[in-house]
């Protein structure tokens, strides 16, 4: 008996929640549960508060008296139907249905919804981009760009060189603490996406660079305390600014550009395309896929095969050396 009164009063208390007040735990069970980053945690948040207001909108009703009940496939669907109203590309409307599917999955666990609404609307088309790159050739001049006589210009070299050499995404880069590095091994510990950690090697170059860039280092840490700046992760920092602070990701998307517009390299480049030509190399050069997934740190092998570029010629070449009767 005091079974069926406490499920009928978790019943009453989930039916008196708003919509809202479910979105908002969904994303502390995001931030708690999974360990998602706060980029993905507010990407997560933007979809829903839109997604919220269209709802209160559509339905002729205000945000707060949106129930668990009105969330279904119709109001989905119509959402969808808005969003390619406004011109909304495919990839973004794609992330925000992605965002509702989790959601949809989240209300289903937690005992809210019966069904899965998120599953029963499909996924739109969209046309698969292959990312910027860079040649091997290109790459060379960009790294050959910061001047080597300046301080900041072997902080660059260092930065471009690790890049190219480990694959790291650009947050992965600067949140690079100077203990997580081994040079004597070249191996170095990363945190990734949802707090996962994983050990990636980088060569000689990059090696070189940074040794050549550590007392540069730990002039501005010296400079940064005679000004009396307050201490925080500065101290344990690989990457400084020149103000001894650790280097922001706009900081290094700022600096990689400048050297792509000097080296005559495509327009457009910028940081994510080191980590792509990386992976695009490493795959030309016969590594395996798996390996490369691992070493970006993907969990889906789907996502390495949009980061990897093969041409039509290296396609054949594989082929003629490996098919019996080629």
């Amino acid at each position: 008996m005091r079974t069926t009164t406490h499920a009928r009063k978790t019943i009453r208390g989930r039916s008196a929640a708003s919509l809202e007040d479910f979105s908002n735990r969904f994303l502390d069970y995001l931030r708690l549960n999974r360990n998602a980053s706060k980029h993905t945690t507010r990407a997560y948040a933007s979809d829903l508060k839109q997604f919220l207001e269209f709802a209160a909108v559509f339905l002729k009703r205000s945000r707060a008296r949106l129930r668990s009940g009105d969330f279904d496939h119709t109001l989905i669907r119509a959402f969808l139907a808005e969003l390619y109203r406004r011109g909304t590309s495919r990839r973004s409307s794609g992330r925000k249905l992605a965002t509702l599917r989790t959601f949809s999955r989240y209300l289903r666990r937690e005992g809210v919804l019966k069904g899965d609404p998120g599953a029963l609307v499909g996924m739109p088309r969209i046309e698969q981009r292959i990312p910027a790159h860079l040649g091997v050739e290109e790459i060379d001049a960009l790294l050959g760009m910061p001047n080597l006589a300046e301080p900041l210009g072997r902080r660059d070299r260092a930065i471009m060189e690790l890049f190219y050499a480990s694959g790291l995404r650009l947050s992965e880069l600067v949140g690079l603490d100077l203990a997580e590095v081994d040079l004597s091994t070249r191996l170095v510990r990363v945190l990734g996406k949802g707090g996962k950690q994983r050990i990636v090697p980088f060569n000689k170059n990059a090696e070189k660079a940074i040794r050549a860039y550590l007392p540069d280092r730990q002039c501005l840490l010296t400079q940064s305390k005679s000004r009396g700046m307050e201490k925080g992760s500065r101290d344990k920092a690989l990457f400084l600014n020149y103000r001894g602070g650790r280097i922001s990701a706009r900081s290094v998307d700022r600096l990689v550009r400048k050297y792509v517009a000097r080296s005559g390299a495509q327009l457009g480049i910028g940081p994510h395309a080191l980590r792509h030509s990386f992976a695009t190399h490493l795959l030309e050069r016969g590594a395996d896929l798996r390996a490369i997934q691992e070493l970006l740190g993907h969990v889906r092998l789907s996502t390495t095969q949009r980061y990897t570029h093969v041409n039509a010629a290296q396609l054949l070449g594989v082929y003629k050396r490996t098919h019996p009767r080629a």
